[in-house]
C-alpha cells in the first residue's frame, strides 16, 4: 500500500483558540486546563486522565516544569516525561489554587482531573465534555480528542522545522511516525493556493 500524503487531522489556529477562549470563561477551570495541557504537552487523553496532582506539584503549589509520566497510563507502557511550557505551569498554579478553593483533594495521589462526583475524570465523560465545548465554540466540524495532539505535535515541528525535537515531543519510538505531521495542512495548503495566478 502507498502512503499517504495527507496531513493528519488536527484542529486549525482558529479552533485552537476560539476553544481555550470559550473554556476559560468557565467557572470550573478543569477542561480548560485540560485542553491547555494536551495543546502543552502532547499527552494521549488516557495520559492526561492518569495524572495525579503529585505528577505535576510536590506541594500542591509550586508546578514542576517536567513531568515523569507513569508507565501504566503510557501507550505501550513506556517511561516517558513531558516539559511544561511557562504558560502552561501558569495555568497550573492557578488550577491548583482553584482546586483549593472548591475543596478538591490535592493529596500527591489525588487525580488532578476529578468528575462532578469527585472521581478521577474516566475517557468518555472527557471525550462527551470536548464535543459539547466544540458545539459551544461554534466550530463547524467535530474533532476527536487525539486531533489535539496532532496539532500539539504538528505545531512542535512547525516551530523546529526538525523531526527530532517533535519525535520527543510525541514520545515515538521512530521519526520515521512523525513524518504524517510535516506534510501541510488543509488551511496551510488553501493560503498557498488562494492567490495563484490562473
Amino acid at each position: 500500500m502507498f502512503a499517504s500524503h495527507r496531513a493528519t487531522e488536527m484542529m486549525t489556529a482558529a479552533e485552537r483558540a476560539r476553544l481555550l477562549k470559550v473554556t476559560a470563561t468557565n467557572d470550573d477551570s478543569r477542561d480548560h486546563l485540560l485542553y491547555s495541557m494536551a495543546l502543552g504537552t502532547g499527552l494521549r487523553l488516557r495520559e492526561l486522565l492518569g495524572l495525579n496532582v503529585g505528577d505535576v506539584s510536590q506541594d500542591a503549589r509550586e508546578v514542576r516544569h517536567r513531568v515523569v509520566l507513569d508507565p501504566a497510563t503510557t501507550k505501550g507502557g513506556r517511561k516517558g516525561e513531558v516539559f511544561l511550557p511557562a504558560r502552561l505551569v501558569t495555568k497550573l498554579r492557578w488550577f491548583l489554587a482553584w482546586k483549593r478553593r472548591v475543596g478538591q483533594s490535592l493529596e500527591p495521589d489525588a487525580p488532578l482531573f476529578v468528575s462532578s462526583q469527585r472521581r478521577r475524570l474516566s475517557p468518555r465523560p472527557a471525550q462527551w465534555r470536548f464535543a459539547w465545548w466544540q458545539r459551544r465554540a461554534g466550530f463547524d466540524r467535530h474533532n476527536g480528542f487525539h486531533q489535539v495532539r496532532h496539532s500539539a505535535v504538528t505545531n512542535v515541528y512547525r516551530a523546529s522545522r526538525d523531526m527530532f525535537p517533535a519525535q520527543r515531543f510525541a514520545r515515538h519510538a521512530s521519526p520515521t511516525t512523525i513524518v504524517v505531521h510535516t506534510h501541510p495542512s488543509d488551511e496551510e495548503m488553501y493560503f498557498r493556493v488562494r492567490d495563484l495566478p490562473c
